[in-house]
């Protein structure tokens, strides 16, 4: 992935399917204006070959974080 800044996705705490953190990081991608790297990372995803290689796939579109975290930064520009 090129150098852009990760945005933040709320996965801490999510249902641990793969397919499902998957989901929860494209549509945070697509949210941000970056369709082409959620593609990418679904295509790196589903020709993983481990649940852990895909997780650290995940992280490297998207900061991993909990929802907690994200309203709090919210909160901060409010």
């Amino acid at each position: 992935m090129n150098n852009t800044k990760k945005p933040k996705c709320a996965l801490i705490g999510e249902d641990g399917n793969i397919f499902n953190l998957m989901g929860i990081a494209s549509r945070t991608l697509k949210r941000n204006g970056m369709q082409e790297e959620a593609k990418e990372m679904c295509e790196k995803i589903t020709s993983s070959g481990s649940y852990d290689q895909a997780l650290a796939i995940i992280s490297d579109y998207v900061e991993v974080t909990s929802r907690e975290e994200i309203e709090e930064d919210d909160e901060e520009y409010e």
